[in-house]
């Protein structure tokens, strides 16, 4: 954790990068870190302010296309959030925020762009649009399981060497059809709305886990219902 008493969980550029709803990762692991008894401070950082460098779980969104590329543009200029990854933070970014975290990523004309550099994919456009609910299984590595959310991209991403996909696809595209989102250390990225982590409790505490050790399990409650009911309906299209 970070050198003050409270998880520190930094929502960046909500004013760009929350599209679908993404606060509801905040609000999520703020709620199971403090159901746990662990104190949390959410810092929000707009696009206009500098990235703290101490945070412990960094937070970003998805967004429209010029949004997207101003964000990439101003996270590579203030050099907060890599400097944050670098240290050992933990990172996860959702679909325009996933990509921009990569190496390169595609505009609205499939021109490659620079990213943030902090997780080893690249990013383009696909032919056609992935829309739909998508179900997918995670890495055995990372202790398994099964994630649902809902996609809403044109966005094909590789993964490089570096990196090791989040999940295999049973349902829906994610990153190309087979996988779907990508880790490299503590650094996480998805194409998953709905919001993920509401949608996923065990993702989020994934993440609460890596930066606070071992963690107590909860009582299942409404978050586990909701993962289970999105599944079925998922399974059944």
């Amino acid at each position: 954790m970070s050198n003050t008493s409270a998880l520190r969980i930094v929502w960046i550029y909500p004013d760009l990068l929350s599209t679908y709803g993404d606060q509801g990762n905040v609000l999520i692991l703020k709620r199971r870190a403090e159901l746990r008894g662990i104190p949390t401070e959410v810092v929000r950082v707009n696009s206009s302010d500098h990235v703290p460098e101490q945070g412990d779980i960094y937070l970003l969104g998805g967004g429209e296309d010029r949004p997207q590329i101003l964000a990439a543009e101003r996270l590579r200029a203030d050099g907060g959030l890599a400097r944050a990854a670098a240290r050992g933070a933990c990172v996860f970014a959702v679909c325009a925020g996933y990509q921009i975290i990569g190496e390169t990523y595609g505009d609205d004309e499939a021109n490659p762009l620079p990213g943030v550099g902090i997780l080893d994919i690249r990013s383009g456009r696909g032919e056609s649009r992935a829309v739909g609910e998508i179900v997918a299984d995670i890495d055995p590595a990372l202790g398994g399981g099964r994630i649902t959310g809902f996609e809403n991209h044109q966005g094909r991403t590789a993964i490089g060497p570096s990196a090791r996909p989040l999940s295999t696809t049973v349902v829906g595209t994610g990153n190309d059809g087979h996988t779907e989102g990508a880790y490299q250390g503590q650094v996480l990225g998805t194409y998953l709305h709905g919001p993920a982590l509401p949608r996923n409790p065990h993702l989020a505490d994934l993440l609460l886990s890596w930066r606070v050790g071992r963690i107590a399990p909860l009582q299942p409650s409404w978050g586990e219902r909701l993962h289970e009911e999105r599944l079925a309906a998922a399974l059944r299209q």
